[in-house]
């Protein structure tokens, strides 16, 4: 079977997959699986063209991989074939744990469970599966192999993860400013003592990423009515699973079902393997069976979200600068209260408060490293002569209210 695949994607163009293993992993069934679940949660609700998935953003990080190791080949670093197809592989699974709708759902139907997590779990069954020829992706992706560089290309702040979600969601979305130059970044990396820098002539081209980072998260990945619809979401599962813990019916697919009933961690997935199955089983569609379902729910608050999402009727949001006013506040929970006839403890699923943030570029931790013409090896922030990288820096903290329209305050 001729193994050589071709994928024409609408960013990129051809990607090819470079080796019959990376061919053999995106064939498996955990891999497949991200085809159901959708890159960007209900984002589409604002930008109708979000619809694009985990699978096409991770053959497209894989296919920044590739061109970021040959140009750092091309520069004489010491690149080995087998870390080049570990590279890909680590790439290509760095969200293979994510479950229904992203980021949205992350801790509601699972305890505290982190994609990365799972990413890595999946990543030791693949590796069984493969008679451990994902070794060397493994430690590239968990950052324990000698050579950091590898790992900052999967996850730093100037990753090739970024780069493709930056350029995918600006390109689904039609929001132009979030658009990056991803291809001069690439070429202009290089590698300083095993570590990932930047030469110095790229600069202006980091500053436009960052602006563009910046962009995206303020208009797409934290506009107002994403925040009211996965606000929505996430107190509809967590209003199923108390019902459903408590003993009241909640109709669901097998694995959702599963889910809403039991509350699971980490530890439960690495202890028994069934627990993973209903995992790989549950996607984004399982997730829309039961919002259909509950619609008809006798329970007031389950079907009045199933109902708000479905027909897109959401909740009103407002967004400031300062913390609301404790009296606003109590005066919404009286006004929900008395119009859904819901107890003091039920308003929580119909008012929502919470907190958004929004920085381009942390200062501290993991930075962005500029190799200059002598060869010195500075931050970024020190190394641009514009004020922009330093404010970019500096983090933006909003506050949100969401309830729903029905209440007029």
């Amino acid at each position: 079977m001729n193994k050589k695949k071709i994928f024409n994607d609408p960013v990129y163009g051809f990607i090819t997959v470079p080796s019959e293993l990376l061919f053999d992993v995106i064939e498996h069934p955990y891999f497949q699986r991200l085809r159901r679940i959708k890159q960007l949660g209900l984002t589409d609700f604002v930008y109708p063209g979000a619809l694009h998935t985990r699978f096409h953003h991770a053959l497209g990080a894989m296919h920044l991989m590739d061109q970021a190791l040959h140009t750092l080949r091309s520069k004489n670093n010491q690149i080995s074939d087998k870390e080049c197809e570990a590279s890909l592989l680590a790439i290509l699974l760095h969200d293979v744990g994510h479950g229904p709708f992203s980021h949205a759902l992350e801790t509601s139907i699972f305890n505290n469970v982190h994609h990365e997590y799972l990413s890595l779990h999946l990543m030791h069954q693949l590796n069984n599966y493969f008679g451990n020829r994902l070794d060397l992706a493994i430690q590239i992706f968990n950052g324990t192999y000698h050579r950091p560089f590898f790992h900052q290309l999967v996850s730093s702040q100037l990753d090739v993860d970024r780069l493709d979600y930056l350029n995918r969601d600006s390109f689904y979305t039609g929001v132009s400013e979030g658009k990056i130059g991803a291809n001069r970044l690439l070429k202009m990396l290089n590698i300083s003592d095993d570590k990932l820098v930047i030469e110095e002539k790229a600069i202006y081209s980091i500053e436009n990423f960052l602006v563009s980072r910046r962009v995206m998260y303020w208009q797409v990945y934290l506009h107002k009515t994403v925040i009211s619809a996965e606000n929505m979401l996430i107190r509809l599962i967590e209003r199923a699973r108390e019902l459903s813990q408590a003993g009241v019916a909640v109709p669901a697919s097998e694995p959702l079902e599963y889910f809403l009933h039991h509350t699971v961690t980490m530890a439960h997935f690495k202890e028994d393997e069934k627990i993973l199955k209903r995992f790989i089983s549950l996607d984004d569609y399982d997730v829309w069976q039961g919002i259909k379902t509950w619609c008809s729910h006798p329970d007031k608050i389950l079907s009045f979200l199933a109902e708000g999402l479905l027909q897109r009727k959401l909740f009103k949001v407002i967004i400031s600068t300062t913390p609301p006013d404790e009296d606003i506040i109590l005066g919404i929970t009286e006004l929900v209260q008395e119009y859904f006839g819901v107890n003091a403890e039920e308003v929580k699923y119909l008012m929502i408060t919470g907190t958004i943030s929004n920085n381009a570029y942390e200062a501290k931790g993991q930075s962005i490293d500029i190799m200059t013409k002598i060869g010195q090896i500075i931050d970024v922030a020190e190394a641009s002569d514009l004020p922009n990288i330093r404010a970019l820096s500096t983090k933006v903290e909003k506050y949100y209210v969401c309830y729903p329209k029905e209440i007029t305050v």
